[in-house]
């Protein structure tokens, strides 16, 4: 198995990509709340649209991204394909946004909260998942599956809650705290996520990883 380093810069990256992911889930949320309050269709569905790009895209996708600059393994090169790149940002943006759409429009009950919780979180894990299968390197990517369940677990349990202290209880304090927890649950994700991953490396020499490095 191969080394790997989840923060080669030390307390930088995680810390960077929490306020990331806080900032991120906090603009989605407040969007989430105004589409709720929001008397017409229309208005409503272009808050939830904001909402998922605010979150997906921000909370989620750049997020996975800045916590990847600390993720290194010594003894190959790490490059990314932009193909998947570009996709996992997709994936977040409509999978968060479908599991936004259940929860901002209709009745706010229990069944609608954990059904946009489920597809919030399996957003988050689908992002992460599509991201990492963009990773290139001199070797064969493996997860823990048990690992992956957790993280799994993290990342629809925290989205679950966010989206009930939003929709359920309401209020700018409500707003805040699911923002904390849901930034919580994005970065939980991902760092379980990674604590999943093993490598074994091909046979000395065999070096040479196509794609963009994320240090160009």
């Amino acid at each position: 198995m191969a080394e790997i380093h989840h923060l080669t810069y030390g307390a930088v990256n995680p810390v960077v990509s929490y306020v990331i992911a806080f900032v991120g889930s906090l603009l989605g949320l407040v969007c989430t709340a105004r589409a709720r309050a929001a008397r017409h269709r229309r208005r409503r569905s272009r808050w939830l649209v904001l909402a998922a790009i605010t979150i997906g895209g921000a909370a989620v996708w750049l997020m996975h991204f800045t916590a990847m600059f600390g993720f290194d393994v010594p003894e190959s090169p790490v490059r990314y394909g932009p193909g998947l790149t570009v996709a996992s940002l997709v994936v977040a943006v409509v999978t968060v946004g479908a599991g936004l759409f259940v929860v901002g429009r209709g009745e706010a009950n229990g069944g609608r909260i954990v059904l946009g919780g489920l597809l919030t979180g399996a957003g988050i894990v689908a992002m992460h998942y599509t991201g990492m299968a963009a990773v290139r390197v001199a070797g064969r990517i493996e997860y823990d599956p048990a690992l992956v369940g957790a993280s799994t677990l993290v990342a629809v349990t925290g989205a679950t809650a966010a989206l009930w202290l939003v929709v359920a209880v309401r209020g700018w304090r409500a707003v805040i705290g699911g923002a904390f927890v849901l930034g919580l649950a994005v970065c939980g994700m991902h760092y379980t996520g990674m604590a999943a991953m093993r490598i074994r490396l091909w046979t000395p020499g065999e070096t040479r990883v196509e794609g963009l490095s994320p240090r160009c």
